[in-house]
């Protein structure tokens, strides 16, 4: 997905740096994403998240926080409410841009600052928690052991993920004076909270209270093993494909009008995994899958393959087919099943006297119902003709345009 550097103010005048990852296609909403505590926003789950987003047509601003990743200033200076204003001046460059967010994501202590965040955002039908503390002062438990030195002396330098950083009583005493409950009570947004049980830096308690405290509509999805960080790919994959799923009952997507020539519109297909070959296949913003290839192959088998694409087209079509025609005839068709397997065999096998090898879709077909005889002959002579079968049987032209 091509993806935007762009900057802007943050709330004290200091240039926050961010990454507006853009649809292929026409931009059919927009997000706005939160990191995580001394994170930034190209930490893996960012960007699975919002290139699956993206796929589906919407747009995703994430960004750093003030004096964290690329953002200039100091990150000693900041508090929870700093990141807080830093977020709602991120939705105004959005709305000033002409695309004010719908969706709001936040990671952790990201996911806090979103909650918060929410009722100054006017444009946001959505919002999503993952991995979020309930009381935005459970990030003391990061630096516990300095908390007596950041009281006595103001400050004090902890190291959170293998780097320094300076740790100011205003902070402290932000965290701690900001209750989150009210903010969560009068969300007015759907919700959704994601988090993994075994999560050992932000406990699965947390997610109880903030779902406990919101109102409807609210959901909770579990993250299972994952952790805090949503690291591993398959994990960071899930999350983006519960977040696409669900949003879809909250913001309207709605797709440009099909092209000339493609009544059906386009089907899109894009790399989702450049170190293996899993695609992301999008069929508008609403019809989402995975290809990929086998194990044994290189792939990571988390999607049908190519040709197993193309014998489920070659099925579904089959049995669609079948059941409109029975449905015509007024016949006691109860249910249909095909099952398609695909090979490569010598031409001379599959009858003809070339030696090449040709592709074999072997198609078995189970009608149950109460049919006759002569009905489930016509069903099968009926197979024949869905247009998926007669397009596999003659030739077809593939044109292509290389931009």
């Amino acid at each position: 997905m091509p993806t935007q550097r762009i900057s802007f103010e943050g709330h004290d005048g200091s240039t926050l740096a961010a990454r507006l990852d853009m649809p292929d296609g026409p931009r059919l909403a927009t997000a706005l994403f939160a990191h995580c505590f001394t994170c930034g926003k190209d930490i893996a789950a960012a960007r699975r998240i919002s290139q699956r987003l993206a796929s589906m047509g919407i747009a995703v601003l994430r960004f750093d926080f003030t004096g964290l990743g690329h953002s200039d200033g100091e990150f000693a200076n900041t508090t929870f409410t700093s990141n807080v204003e830093d977020l709602v001046r991120a939705a105004r460059h959005l709305a000033d841009t002409g695309h004010a967010p719908e969706l709001l994501i936040g990671h952790s202590l990201g996911g806090a600052a979103i909650l918060k965040a929410a009722g100054q955002i006017a444009s946001a039908k959505a919002v999503v928690a993952i991995a979020a503390p309930f009381d935005p002062a459970h990030v003391e438990h990061n630096f516990a052991d300095a908390l007596d030195e950041i009281a006595r002396r103001g400050e004090a330098v902890v190291t959170l993920g293998q780097r320094p950083f300076t740790i100011r009583r205003q902070f402290v005493e932000d965290i701690e004076a900001t209750s989150l409950g009210p903010a969560i009570r009068e969300l007015r947004r759907a919700l959704l909270i994601l988090h993994a049980p075994r999560d050992e830096s932000v406990g699965i308690e947390n997610a109880a209270r903030i779902f406990t405290a919101a109102r409807h509509p609210k959901s909770f999805v579990t993250l299972d093993d994952s952790d805090h960080l949503v690291s591993r790919a398959d994990d960071a994959e899930y999350a983006a494909e519960v977040i696409a799923a669900w949003l879809t009952r909250y913001v309207t997507l709605t797709p440009p009008a099909p092209p000339p020539g493609a009544p059906e519109g386009i089907v899109r297909v894009s790399e989702a995994d450049p170190d293996g070959f899993m695609q992301d296949v999008n069929d508008g913003p609403y019809h989402h899958v995975i290809a990929d290839e086998p194990e044994g192959y290189g792939g990571t088998n988390r999607g049908m393959s190519p040709y197993g694409f193309l014998s489920a087209a070659l099925g579904a079509c089959t049995s669609m087919t079948i059941r409109m025609y029975a449905r015509r005839k007024g016949w006691d068709l109860d249910h249909v099943q095909v099952d398609v397997s695909h090979d490569k065999v010598h031409a001379q096998d599959a009858g003809s006297a070339s030696d090449e090898k040709v592709d074999t879709f072997q198609r078995r077909i189970r009608l149950e119902g109460r049919l006759t005889a002569a009905q489930r002959a016509k069903l099968r002579e009926i197979a024949d003709k869905c247009p998926v079968h007669k397009t596999l049987e003659r030739s077809s032209r593939v044109l292509t345009d290389l931009d």
